[in-house]
């Protein structure tokens, strides 16, 4: 494990703490001075206009840009520590859901599951079996296993990656906007699954563009703009 700076307090509460951060694109300045905290157990939703610095904010957390001005911490880790070899023991912590699935087309939702166990560390096939039935339980997605990628509707397609994402227990989901190429119906089904998973105790961040959702199911919300990063009341959403 990666020890934690000094001048972020180590709180077993905090899942992912920032402290005067910069967020690089290359030389790019994307986000300057950002300072904040996510406790174990909230929501928080990330909004903000295309090119604010979402995704960049969101690659940082896991391991995709480097951490180069600030202090930041997440699951533990060190972000400004962050050598390319602990990446992968970083992202066993978190889950990460992408806006496109990124589900292997060649093969069926129970191979696509014990691919990334597998990538992953695990090693005895019954409890992978066990977990695999778990987590596609927890998305109401049990009876799709032998189902292929294409076979599955959009909203079923990313009930299947966040099932993927909750495969090594993480402490944090990182869902960058899941639900972006759903139909408004399709959305709210997504976002039940993932207030469901929340309300178990899972700590979710959420970037998305979508305020009717936001409307729907209120939560914490921070707003990148104008290279910050800063909490908004629900009314000025």
């Amino acid at each position: 494990m990666i020890p934690v700076e000094e001048n972020i307090q180590e709180n077993p509460e905090t899942i992912l703490e920032l402290k005067d951060v910069s967020i690089f694109q290359k030389d790019s300045l994307v986000l300057n001075d950002v300072s904040l905290e996510v406790k174990k157990g909230e929501f928080v939703y990330l909004i903000g206009k295309t090119g604010s610095g979402k995704s960049s904010f969101m690659k940082t957390l896991y391991g995709d840009l480097p951490l180069r001005e600030g202090a930041g911490n997440i699951v533990d880790f060190d972000l400004r520590k962050l050598r390319e070899k602990d990446i992968p023991y970083l992202r066993r912590k978190l889950g990460v859901v992408f806006q496109d699935f990124k589900l292997l087309p060649d093969r069926n939702i129970n191979k696509n599951m014990r691919f990334v166990l597998k990538a992953t560390g695990w090693k005895d096939p019954i409890k992978m079996d066990a977990q695999i039935e778990d987590v596609l339980e927890k998305v109401g997605m049990k009876t799709k296993g032998f189902k292929f990628p294409h076979e599955l509707s959009g909203g079923e397609q990313q009930r299947i990656a966040i099932a993927r994402a909750l495969l090594n227990n993480p402490e944090l989901i990182i869902a960058d906007e899941p639900t972006g190429n759903l139909d408004p119906q399709t959305s709210v089904e997504v976002m039940k699954v993932l207030q469901a998973i929340n309300k178990a105790g899972r700590t979710i961040l959420m970037a998305t563009h979508d305020y009717a959702l936001i409307l729907k199911f209120p939560s914490k919300t921070l707003k990148c703009d104008g290279n910050k990063v800063f909490e908004v009341v629900q009314r000025a959403v």
